[in-house]
């Protein structure tokens, strides 16, 4: 069957006893949602049917093996990635079980984007600590998503996204140790260019963006340190040689005052999230930029105490959804290929 044409977003449900069925299925559900993409789960039918029982939903889903198999889309389209495991987690638990099967979701999703099969991602919440006891390396979405499209974990950055505001991160989860020796004027240079280039796929025609420094006050021209000055500053000139609209580095601590602005760039981690999670505590979604692919996760928790209640708001989930849904087509999958280089237009 042909589909008409709208976006095609896969969501993968996160952690399998935590709140991501619920909050997958009731964003799927949502009226502006259908409106503006066809929203796809990728979870084992069995746990989505436990999910949705335990909270008063309907379920009814539609599963399929291949999204060319597909032949009710009015229905609620489950992708099944054949987790089997998933299926025998109970609600609210925290397991290794629980942990593999978040990843194993986002893994199924974030595949069906690369063969083409969908137009982008978004995941529900995953548990650190049910992932941790599955033994697997995991310190975030953004570096799962550079290792799953064949990336360094330290080329795709996460941006938080709430209301107008995107707050995009040059380092992540490391310690502030390693977040220094990792900020380089290269890696500077990067995140500027991917956040210039994720602004225009969301239809930004010409994006302002602010960066941040590393140190008290942007190093205040070296009296606290030279990073700001010898390292931040110049990939901030380069970039805008190269005809980018950024300027820098300004103080972490009065950066966001700052009007007009499309993006801001932080150094680290907690200068970013303390911002977004004092001004939208419950409404934050991510976006990882830098991949071939476009994959946004919510930044809220699994919520395991309140499973199975039906109390559990979508309102994240679906922001995000319908940032995607929004997204620039023409700007997106790979282009030519020139002898080794690979130059795609990447989120």
């Amino acid at each position: 069957m042909t589909w008409p044409r709208r976006p095609k977003i896969a969501i993968a449900t996160g952690d399998a006893g935590g709140i991501g069925a619920e909050i997958a299925i009731k964003a799927a559900r949502d009226v502006r949602v259908r409106e503006a993409c066809w929203p796809i789960l990728v979870s084992d039918p069995a746990l989505l049917d436990k999910h949705a029982r335990a909270s008063g939903l309907a379920s009814g889903f539609h599963v399929v093996e291949r999204l060319d198999d597909v032949s009710r889309p009015e229905a609620i389209v489950v992708l099944d990635p054949h987790f089997a495991e998933a299926g025998s987690i109970a609600l609210g638990e925290v397991s290794a079980g629980s942990g593999r099967a978040s990843l194993a979701f986002a893994r199924a999703a974030i595949g069906a984007a690369l063969q083409g099969s969908v137009d982008a991602v978004v995941a529900a919440p995953q548990n650190q600590r049910a992932i941790a006891l599955a033994g697997i390396e995991f310190d975030g979405y953004p570096s799962f998503v550079a290792r799953e499209t064949g990336l360094s974990p330290h080329d795709v950055f996460l941006m938080l996204c709430f209301g107008g505001t995107r707050i995009v991160h040059c380092t992540l989860h490391v310690s502030v140790r390693e977040a220094i020796g990792l900020i380089t004027r290269e890696r500077v240079l990067r995140v500027i260019a991917a956040t210039d280039r994720a602004l225009r796929r969301l239809g930004v025609p010409a994006p302002a963006i602010c960066v941040g420094g590393l140190n008290p006050h942007a190093g205040e021209d070296g009296l606290f340190g030279v990073e700001d000055r010898e390292t931040i500053k110049p990939a901030i000139d380069e970039a805008a040689a190269d005809g980018i609209g950024v300027c820098g580095p300004f103080g972490a601590d009065t950066m966001f005052l700052r009007k007009g602005v499309d993006a801001f760039i932080v150094m680290l981690h907690d200068q970013g999230h303390i911002a977004a999670k004092l001004q939208a505590p419950h409404a934050t979604a991510g976006l990882a930029i830098g991949s071939p692919i476009l994959f946004s996760s919510v930044a809220h928790g699994t919520g395991h105490d309140i499973v199975g209640r039906g109390v559990a708001s979508p309102a994240a989930m679906i922001e995000a959804i319908l940032r995607l849904a929004s997204v620039r087509p023409e700007l997106g999958g790979p282009e030519q290929r020139t002898g080794d280089e690979v130059t795609r237009a990447m989120p």
